[in-house]
């Protein structure tokens, strides 16, 4: 009882970064080591969405998005993620890096599996967000529809 006292302590006292192999949650969130991190200043579709594709047709955008960010960090590993604050859940709120150094959270943005969190024209990746839909790379190859409204938003 007292070792997981101490380690939950540990944790929660983390300043330093946290380094180890990580496991896709979903397509803006990983766990390392038993941390849940959400990526900072992105927003990636739930596992559960759909998107439509540039026909109109619907496709798991939110599969896809877990799936790539699944397959971007295990090209190079292990990832190391710094830490800006905790979220409402508890979880870590930071930016992570793959061994290459190769920032996450940007490539996520920049290849369309994840939106810029912040207004898309402000914000640290805003401009990776404008790269991203200038090519239609991931889901600016299409329309997204809001699951909870129906809604499609032309972007």
């Amino acid at each position: 009882m007292t070792l997981v006292l101490l380690a939950t302590a540990a944790a929660a006292a983390q300043t330093g970064p946290i380094i180890g192999d990580a496991f896709v949650v979903d397509g803006d969130t990983i766990e390392i080591a038993g941390e849940r991190i959400q990526l900072s200043g992105v927003d990636a579709p739930e596992d559960w969405q759909f998107c439509l594709d540039q026909t109109g047709a619907d496709y798991q955008c939110g599969k896809e998005s877990s799936l790539a960010l699944d397959a971007f960090l295990s090209a190079s590993r292990p990832t190391r993620c710094e830490f800006s604050s905790r979220d409402r859940y508890g979880r870590y709120v930071g930016t992570c890096f793959r061994a290459d150094g190769k920032d996450v959270n940007r490539w996520m943005v920049e290849s369309g599996y994840a939106i810029n969190r912040d207004n898309p024209n402000r914000g640290l990746y805003a401009a990776a967000q404008e790269v991203a839909r200038s090519i239609g790379a991931g889901m600016w190859r299409g329309h997204r529809r809001a699951e909870r409204t129906g809604a499609v938003v032309e972007e």
